[in-house]
């Protein structure tokens, strides 16, 4: 395959620090333009790299082999199915989708497009934890796991650290469980049964029961006292207990890109595609329901 061009969706924050810099330094892509729901927007990021901002989306997906979306979740899933019918790959953000109805349009449209597509898990692509996920799943054995992530995107008086609507109404079950079941389901297996309950803030408290017997739970927040935010996944079996070390993303988001131009080139499905990123919708939108219900 020639260099793929990649165009990206999307003008904020992590569209700005992590993707379009990424996307225009890497080697093996052309970053083929910009187009984001703010026209000025889009124009200052393309011509901060020196690329083409798009008033209309489609043409932005004419001019590209592939997309990266960096927009809230249930903007992506309609706009990446565009995308897809278009022949366009797929660099999506996670969750793929907040209802389960976006993400299964969305999987149908990839699967009937014949196209690629990466779901970009931040732990899945970093070195380090990518690294210690393969052992743990080449080792085995495991009896129970737990995957905690406190997170203080808002402080005390309510402050964020950048605007994000969607954060503020679906909260850590879906900004930061989605990473949880990036690294529980490779190594206990598919979740066949969940269960959920409501903590301080919007701290949500997961008991999953996996397909292989195994068991773990997941606490997830954005609204921790900063002093004790911090990541813990954690697994218990056969060979003891392991505690995934400290990481840093690095060249996370490249790698996912290097992944998305190795699938579209082989035809082989990428283990964090968008059918996982649909079953990871499914497992969240049942703890949702139980959340709700509480």
């Amino acid at each position: 395959m020639n260099r793929l061009r990649i165009g990206l969706v999307g003008t904020g924050p992590w569209a700005s620090a992590t993707h379009a810099p990424a996307l225009a330094r890497h080697p093996g892509v052309d970053l083929s333009g910009v187009w984001g729901r703010r026209p000025e927007a889009a124009a200052t990021l393309a011509a901060a790299h020196k690329t083409t901002a798009y008033a209309d989306v489609d043409e932005l997906f004419a001019v590209s082999d592939a997309v990266a979306f960096a927009v809230p979740p249930d903007v992506q899933a309609p706009l990446a199915a565009r995308a897809a019918a278009a022949g366009c790959h797929l660099l999506l953000d996670k969750p793929v989708a907040t209802t389960v109805d976006g993400a299964r349009d969305l999987a149908a449209a990839v699967e009937r497009a014949g196209v690629a597509s990466v779901v970009f898990f931040t732990l899945r692509f970093a070195a380090d934890t990518s690294a210690w996920l393969s052992e743990q799943v080449a080792t085995g054995g495991w009896f129970t796991g737990r995957a905690d992530w406190y997170g203080s995107f808002y402080g005390p008086d309510g402050t964020e650290a950048f605007s994000s609507p969607w954060r503020a109404s679906r909260g850590g079950l879906w900004d930061v469980g989605p990473h949880a079941l990036s690294m529980l389901i490779p190594v206990l297996g598919d979740v066949s049964a969940v269960t959920a309950a409501p903590g301080p803030g919007d701290t949500a408290h997961l008991i999953l029961r996996h397909t292989g017997g195994a068991s773990s739970t997941a606490t997830l927040s954005l609204t921790a006292p900063a002093k004790c935010a911090g990541l813990t996944v954690e697994l218990r079996g056969e060979s003891g207990t392991v505690v995934l070390p400290t990481w840093e993303p690095g060249e996370a988001f490249r790698t996912a890109v290097d992944q998305l131009v190795e699938s579209a080139g082989s035809g082989t499905a990428h283990p964090c595609d968008v059918r996982f990123g649909l079953r990871v919708t499914e497992i969240l939108a049942q703890a949702e329901e139980h959340l709700t219900a509480a």
